[in-house]
């Protein structure tokens, strides 16, 4: 399946209002947080925090709510999240933990609760909240976008980042100035270019805005604990939610990016075997 294993997919966004405030689309992983630390499903979690001046992200450990929602927002530079995981376990002393991830991010935690010598601090991951993600930009890329080609004297002077409808935007003011996404290409992270997956197909739950409206997300529920955790928040009134056959584009543009990732990636795979290079092995 193009899109991995999920049980139901569905259209949604959260019902508080500051949730959707700073939240980038329909606020999901600030809503399933908020309501897992609520219930004492997780007491803490991993996330990439709030950005210093030059929006660099910083792997960041949240315990309440409102720390949630102060480092809502997605960045488009890697954050280094699972190195936070130990800090989480030894510094904080949680013993059962969430975390946000990228599908590569969330590969690697998969394959840590595989290898014994890992699982100590990897199974107490509780909750695995995966982002889609085509690809990801070095901090001098973003400044380039920022500078050379949306004309801002600072990256800094943003105050939002997206990428939808095509474009890479960045806000200012109020205002956003949007970058043709084909324009980006070349400036993405090497690594992102040979990842097959564009959905975090290992989640618990996995999120997007891609094939839901403005303002709302995509949600796939993979795992017993994914699907749990998010129809709780749901009957809690945190979430609400419409069947993705109600929405456009619904999920065959999610299906078309998923597939061209794979697609493209795959060719590149094959490109750098050839020439003897090292591939990481897919889970």
């Amino acid at each position: 399946m193009v899109l991995g294993t999920y049980k139901e997919a569905l259209s949604a966004r959260s019902t508080e209002q500051k949730i959707l405030d700073v939240s980038q689309d329909g606020g999901i992983v600030s809503a399933l947080l908020c309501y897992a630390l609520d219930e004492g499903i997780i007491e803490g979690a991993v996330v990439a925090g709030t950005p210093d001046d030059d929006w660099r992200p910083i792997p960041t450990v949240v315990t309440s709510s409102d720390e949630v929602i102060a480092a809502a927002g997605t960045k488009y530079s890697m954050s280094p999240t699972l190195s936070a995981i130990k800090e989480a376990t030894r510094q904080y002393g949680l013993e059962k933990v969430g975390i946000v991830a990228t599908p590569c991010q969330v590969q690697g935690l998969r394959k840590a609760q595989a290898y014994p010598f890992a699982r100590f601090v990897a199974d107490k991951i509780k909750l695995i909240v995966g982002i889609y993600c085509m690809e990801n930009f070095p901090m001098g890329s973003l400044d380039t976008f920022a500078t050379a080609k949306l004309g801002f004297d600072s990256l800094q002077d943003a105050t939002k980042m997206d990428i939808g409808k095509g474009k890479f935007w960045l806000t200012k003011d109020g205002e956003d100035s949007g970058l043709a996404i084909k324009e980006t290409h070349g400036y993405e992270q090497a690594g992102c270019n040979i990842c097959m997956d564009y959905v975090a197909e290992w989640a618990d739950v996995s999120t997007g805005s891609v094939g839901s409206p403005d303002g709302w997300s995509t949600v796939l529920t993979r795992t017993d604990d994914g699907e749990s955790v998010f129809k709780g928040a749901v009957e809690a009134g945190l979430i609400e939610t419409k069947p993705m056959d109600d929405v456009k584009p619904g999920l065959p543009l999610l299906e078309k990016l998923a597939k061209g990732k794979k697609d493209k990636n795959g060719k590149e795979r094959e490109k750098r075997a050839k020439m003897g290079l090292p591939l990481p092995v897919e889970y």
